[in-house]
């Protein structure tokens, strides 16, 4: 890291996060995998505000809460001006009343030009390893797009650890997407060759039995939204 910056020069980049980084194919940091159990449960970033806020409110200020923070959420509610990005203070602080962390899911859309999809998996990436050198457990979230994004979009995450992807937005359920999903994710159990591959929303679907037959281990987290809604289904 270049260290001789002008006085008054502001890091908008958050290079600091990148001290002691290693770097892969355009420049992406390696985000070691932290963590060692797999988790019991997960939440979003939103809810996890939601939870520390209750307990900062009641004045308890050394509470822990067993479960994994990730970010499948739209991208407005966790980026941007006011966003974690430029607010990571905030969230260690929050971190680490949790288990661990799910790297962030800076989005990757196919419709975006190259540019931003390689910028959004360096965030991802860096963010991560950033937290896990903090003292947070880290399990790297995988976020692939169309099949261009297979030459960066597995940078910088170990082989033959934990991976963590979501299915809440798209995924497998949907069939316009389910061809473009299914593609991605034998490409990326095929370079990474992860033993544990967490999956937050639903992990139906012959491609994830054809895994588990592989020797895989697949394990699924229900969202609040899924929850929410089977519990109005159960009382009509």
């Amino acid at each position: 890291m270049n260290q001789n910056i002008r006085p008054g020069c502001k890091d908008i980049w958050n290079a600091f996060m990148a001290d002691g980084a290693s770097f892969g194919k355009y420049d992406v940091p390696f985000c070691p995998t932290t963590a060692t159990q797999i988790p019991v449960y997960q939440v979003t970033w939103e809810e996890a505000r939601q939870i520390h806020k209750k307990h900062i409110v009641k004045k308890e200020y050394d509470y822990h809460e067993n479960a994994f923070v990730n970010w499948y959420l739209d991208d407005y509610k966790f980026d941007g001006p006011r966003g974690i990005w430029n607010g990571y203070k905030f969230v260690l602080k929050v971190l680490r009343h949790f288990a661990g962390a799910i790297t962030p899911d800076f989005s990757t859309n196919q419709d975006f030009p190259e540019a931003i999809k390689i910028y959004a998996t360096y965030r991802m990436r860096l963010y991560g390893y950033w937290l896990g050198r903090n003292g947070i457990p880290i399990i790297n979230n995988v976020r692939w797009g169309t099949p261009e994004t297979f030459s960066y979009c597995f940078e910088g995450i170990p082989v033959n650890s934990i991976v963590a992807i979501g299915t809440v937005g798209g995924g497998p359920r949907k069939l316009v997407d389910r061809e473009r999903f299914e593609t991605g994710l034998y490409k990326m159990v095929e370079a990474l060759r992860p033993h544990s591959i967490l999956v937050y929303g639903s992990a139906n679907g012959e491609c994830f039995e054809n895994l588990r037959a592989q020797g895989i281990r697949v394990v699924s987290y229900q969202s609040k939204t899924a929850t929410v809604f089977e519990g109005r289904k159960r009382h009509e």
